[in-house]
């Protein structure tokens, strides 16, 4: 009866946050920041409390989350041209107070990657990534160029060229 009893008493999130969430979106983990508002976890995505506002990052663009001394750092990543993920500026949120957040974003970034495979290109190298998509069928890949690669005609031609073998070997396996 303890236990029930604790289950029914979970915080939860502000009003404000969960009148956010989209219809078939559910609260995984949250944490309040030391600036009054709250990262949210969920199972389609982070949302995040951007200084233009809060809005969600799905998960397969998060990029990279790190969390030391009460600060949670989140790099998010664009997709260009369905194919390149391109990162966005490191954000930061002074964590108050974290429950469950940091572990539960770790199990979520890392259950998304389904394989990784990196290649040398002139000038570089390029690392492929086979993600999931939250409520979608199989993974998707993308290329990240790693640092000091240039997004060269010769890199990208490469860059298209190793993706479309990914994505047909993936279709004959059916995955």
């Amino acid at each position: 009866m303890a236990l029930l009893s604790r289950l029914s008493r979970r915080e939860k999130p502000p009003a404000s946050v969960l009148s956010t969430l989209d219809e078939d979106e559910r609260v995984l983990a949250w944490a309040d920041t030391d600036q009054g508002s709250v990262v949210v976890a969920t199972n389609v995505g982070l949302r995040w409390p951007f200084r233009d506002g809060p809005r969600r990052v799905p998960w397969q663009q998060v990029d990279k989350v790190v969390w030391r001394d009460n600060v949670l750092a989140l790099t998010e990543a664009d997709v260009v041209d369905d194919d390149l993920l391109v990162d966005r500026p490191t954000v930061y949120a002074t964590i108050t107070v974290p429950r469950d957040l940091p572990p539960t974003i770790r199990k979520r970034v890392e259950a998304n990657i389904v394989r990784t495979e990196l290649l040398a290109v002139s000038g570089g190298a390029v690392r492929f990534v086979s993600r999931r998509r939250p409520g979608q069928d199989g993974a998707f890949w993308f290329a990240r160029l790693e640092p000091g690669t240039r997004a060269t005609d010769e890199v990208l031609a490469a860059v298209r060229a190793r993706l479309a073998r990914l994505r047909e070997a993936d279709a004959e396996q059916g995955r």
